[in-house]
Order: structure tokens, then sequence, then C-alpha cells
């Protein structure tokens, strides 16, 4: 298999896994202000298994699909006027969180405790983000946003990224395994067999 065909099959990947985000974003146990909802999960996984290039682009294409009126968002919503209303910090969290996550894994290494590491701290980005955002949308006090926006999603949190390090991991193994992922490795033995 050429470099090509496996960077062609990434993006077929990638593709698929903006479509599981839009799927677990509809995953939800509703509160007053800011949902409880499976997309945190679905970055967590998406930066584990896909990495930072592809993790990114999953996400920025989530997000586009979104804003061009796809209902992918939680309660099936489109729009960018979900972008820019009392949650759209979470939203937008996202792409800086994923490429920190990942990046942060391929500076160090894919093991269960780097990915839970990396998981813990998107999962702290992505709610200071969404805090501050909901406060200043909403026009809230800091203590509200922060018993809104924060507080109630601390310990599901701990619980998605502990799933995300341990589903991640299994899901990248058997993606690169099957030559559905395209990574550094794969490439150097790509290149490798051309050589010989």
């Amino acid at each position: 298999m050429t470099k090509e065909q496996l960077r062609l099959r990434s993006l077929l990947t990638t593709a698929l896994f903006a479509a599981i985000i839009g799927i677990m974003a509809q995953l939800i146990i509703p509160l007053p202000l800011v949902p409880i909802t499976g997309q945190t999960l679905a970055i967590g996984l998406a930066a584990v298994i896909l990495g930072s290039k592809y993790g990114t682009f999953s996400v920025l294409l989530y997000l586009a699909l979104g804003c061009a009126g796809v209902p992918v968002f939680a309660e099936f919503s489109a729009g960018f006027s979900v972008i820019v209303g009392p949650t759209g910090g979470y939203l937008i969290s996202y792409i800086p969180v994923v490429w920190i996550m990942a990046k942060y894994l391929e500076k160090t290494k894919f093991t269960f405790a780097h990915a839970l590491t990396a998981n813990i701290i998107g999962m702290f980005i992505t709610l200071i983000i969404g805090t501050a955002w909901l406060k200043w949308m909403a026009d809230l006090s800091w203590t509200a946003a922060f018993l809104s926006g924060f507080a109630p999603f601390i310990i599901g949190g701990f619980i998605k990224a502990l799933m995300a390090a341990w589903i991640g991991l299994l899901v990248r193994k058997r993606l690169i395994s099957a030559r559905l992922l395209f990574t550094n490795q794969l490439s150097t033995k790509v290149v490798d067999k051309r050589a010989s």
C-alpha cells in the first residue's frame, strides 16, 4: 500500500470520526444551562485515536458541518448561532484541546497513563474556556458560571477521560494494524519497503 493510499484511508477515517462526534453529541443529560453530552468523550477519542493532524481535521469538519446547517450539535441543533451562543465556548475549545492532547501524546508515548493525563488536561481546558464564554455570553457572575458550566462536569469528565484513554488506545492499535490510520511509524515502513 502506498503512502497516498494510507493518507486517503486516514482522511476517510477522519470524516467518519466527525460523524461519530455528531452522534455522540446527542447522548445528553439535560441541565439548566449546559447539558452533559458525549461530545467531550468523542473529542478525547479523536485525540488518542487520530493524533494531532487528523484529530484536529475531524473537529474542524464537525464544526463546519454544524455551522453549515447539518444538525450535529447537541439536541440536533445547527447553525453559526450555536457557536456564538452561551455554550459555544465549549465547541470552540475543542479545536485547541484536541490538538494539545494529541501533541502531548505524540511528544511522549501513546500509553494509558499519558492518554489519561492528556484527557484530564483537555477536560480542564474545555471547562475553563467554556465557563468563561458562558459567563460573558449569558451575562452571569463568575460564581453562577462556575456552578452552571464547570462544577457539574468534573466527575463525569474524569470518567470520560478514563474511557477515552482506554477505548482510544485499543481502537488506535486496531486501526493502525488494519492500515486505516496513517502515522509516522507507518510512513517509515512504507518508505523502507520502497527502498528495498
